[in-house]
């Protein structure tokens, strides 16, 4: 980031810039993914983009939330919202709405349980990553302080 964009945005933002970033990126991924591709490499695919948007999302909303907690929390409401597609209501309301449909889903699959543990464990790599290579208070999941060995 230049120096003078910097100065012109507050920590605060400073902070969420990159995790928005990545996220309008994955859904960006996902459309090109389902765009270019078919079958089961874009079933999959938009499966584990889909924790890693959560991910993004999480990290946005907690910009010092350290990258395997971020996981886990993605990887737990990935998983809770593949789990409530075994009662009625996500079909329910997917038919109703295409937001929700693609928020929700409609059907159980197990095999997208794996999907979203590979998208879990890309998300939290690529966070771990990025905060190893910005300085310290740069856009990384840290805030304004160092990394601590403890967070990862």
């Amino acid at each position: 980031m230049s120096p003078a964009l910097q100065t012109r945005l507050s920590p605060a933002l400073r902070s969420r810039l990159l995790p928005a970033l990545a996220a309008v990126a994955t859904v960006a991924a996902g459309l090109t993914v389902r765009a270019v591709t078919g079958g089961w490499f874009a079933k999959y695919a938009g499966d584990a983009l889909y924790t890693v948007l959560v991910h993004a999302l999480i990290v946005l909303v907690l910009p010092r939330v350290p990258p395997v907690r971020a996981a886990i929390g993605a990887l737990a409401f990935s998983w809770a919202v593949e789990f409530a597609q075994l009662t009625p209501v996500p079909a329910a309301l997917s038919e109703a709405s295409v937001l929700a449909r693609l928020v929700l889903g409609s059907t159980f699959g197990a095999a997208d349980l794996a999907a979203y543990a590979v998208g879990a464990a890309l998300a939290a790599t690529a966070h771990v990553s990025v905060r190893r290579v910005s300085p310290p208070g740069e856009v990384t999941g840290q805030g304004t302080s160092a990394p601590s060995p403890a967070a990862t």
